[in-house]
């Protein structure tokens, strides 16, 4: 970097650049992780109160989850992770101006796909729960949840393009602050349109929808003001459309879209195969388990966007080794932090599931599930932070590569499982080989340098 690209630097880049690697990953993944934990446990209160439904209610939301956290994770951990990370390079390279560009660009990146993901399910949404394993009274309140909150799936798209844009700067409390407050009025607001208290109407399952898009559509509205105002380190200016920007977003994006559908494909196809062999108990048992799995991906997310932005930032100044250790340290939390949830799992299945529900289909499969899985969640945390490092980096040819042999594994050796011994023991046997296999494969290949084949990371910055 040189002398006059380094004076130009934000106090908060020079911070990415030259701070201590743990001291500086903690402090800027801290607010992420405890708006991930408040969000991840709005879900469960969510899934408690459409419990009180029904089984039918349950096994519903069940087979809608997979396809909102997939939107999820496109929109905030795959598209936006390569928003953040073409904002972070280009900061760390000194590019202002391609910097505030990028931001429209990524606006219109993720508007555009909020829009085809939202016809495409509430076209398809139908056929696709019945081949989930779910009919009759259960199919109906999935339709119904499904038809409301994907209708609004194009602002979920855009309030985490503007939450990525503010984490490529490597501010991550004010994204986290704006989630958080959605999440407190989230938690009074879907009960009272679920059940009807008060002066709100009683809506059912479709309350907890409406109450989604609601929450989701005022914490853009705050995301907003705060880039508008002109707060944020990087401004939304009036910039020509350049095919550059949109190369630079969706080399990265595109690439981990591709990683997030497999992982929601392993998912979706599991439900598939678990409703096949045992009915809507089982995928009740089976989704209600898996939640916990799904919601390891948000707790991941908080160490995840701050690896985004800190390794962006010193590829693009050039300090390669410095960056490679960041994601081995990153990789090394994550781990910690999945594999004591999956341990505790798996000793207490219980102690989950019975949180929604007692009904015993649905406690004996979770409880098979959990005790297999849940002891490899560590690898699945391991490959889940190397997967957003590598997104920092704009390399991703290896977390394609390690999904894809996840999904073959768990899904073709689950598949087989079932046909020779007819348990859902083999196949939650697949799922957990699939998971290790996952995180391994990713360490081994970043710890390598295969981000560097064609530029050593000896040549970098020292660390």
């Amino acid at each position: 970097m040189s002398a006059a690209v380094a004076l130009e630097l934000s106090p908060r880049t020079r911070l990415l650049l030259h701070g201590a690697i743990v001291p500086t990953l903690l402090r800027m993944a801290w607010p992420n992780v405890m708006v991930m934990l408040a969000q991840a446990s709005t879900g469960l209160i969510e899934t408690w109160f459409v419990s009180r439904l029904g089984t039918y209610a349950l096994a519903g939301m069940a087979v809608v989850f997979p396809g909102f956290m997939m939107m999820q994770m496109l929109s905030a951990g795959a598209m936006g992770g390569g928003i953040s990370s073409a904002i972070a390079r280009a900061l760390g390279a000194g590019r202002r101006q391609d910097a505030d560009a990028l931001v429209l660009h990524g606006i219109v990146i993720n508007v555009a796909f909020g829009v085809a993901f939202s016809a495409l399910f509430l076209v398809f949404g139908e056929p696709l729960y019945r081949a989930m394993g779910v009919d009759g009274n259960a199919l109906a309140a999935a339709l119904v949840y499904s038809n409301i909150v994907f209708a609004g799936t194009t602002l979920v798209w855009l309030m985490n393009a503007l939450a990525s844009v503010i984490r490529g700067t490597g501010n991550m409390l004010v994204p986290s602050l704006a989630v958080c407050a959605g999440v407190v009025l989230l938690i009074p607001l879907s009960p009272c349109l679920i059940f009807g208290y008060g002066p709100f109407p009683a809506l059912g399952i479709a309350g907890a929808g409406v109450a989604v898009v609601v929450t989701t559509t005022l914490t853009l509205a705050a995301l907003a003001w705060y880039i508008v105002s002109g707060r944020s380190l990087v401004r939304f200016k009036a910039a020509s459309m350049r095919r550059p920007l949109f190369v630079d977003i969706l080399r990265v994006g595109a690439v981990g879209s591709i990683s997030t559908l497999q992982t929601s494909l392993t998912v979706l196809l599991t439900t598939a195969l678990v409703g096949a062999a045992g009915g809507a108990g089982a995928v009740a048992g089976y989704g209600t388990a898996a939640r916990l799995e799904y919601l390891l991906i948000p707790l991941v997310f908080g160490l995840g966007a701050p690896l985004v932005a800190l390794i962006g930032t010193n590829i693009g100044a050039n300090q390669g080794a410095r960056a490679l250790r960041i994601a081995l340290v990153g990789g090394a939390l994550a781990f910690a932090l999945t594999e004591s949830i999956g341990v505790a799992a798996a000793i207490w299945p219980q102690a989950w599931l019975g949180l929604f529900g007692d009904e015993p289909r649905m406690i004996e499969t979770g409880s098979a599930y959990l005790r297999v899985v849940g002891p490899t969640y560590g690898f699945f945390g391991l490959g889940l932070a190397l997967y957003f490092a590598s997104q920092g980096a704009g390399r991703l040819l290896w977390p394609l590569l390690a999904g894809l042999l996840r999904l073959l594994i768990a899904i073709g050796g689950g598949w087989l499982a079932l046909r020779l011994t007819g348990s859902m023991v083999g196949l939650f046997a697949a799922l957990a080989v699939g998971l290790f296999v996952y995180g391994v494969m990713l360490a081994g290949a970043v710890g390598s340098g295969v981000w560097f084949r064609q530029q050593p990371v000896g040549a970098q910055s020292r660390m």
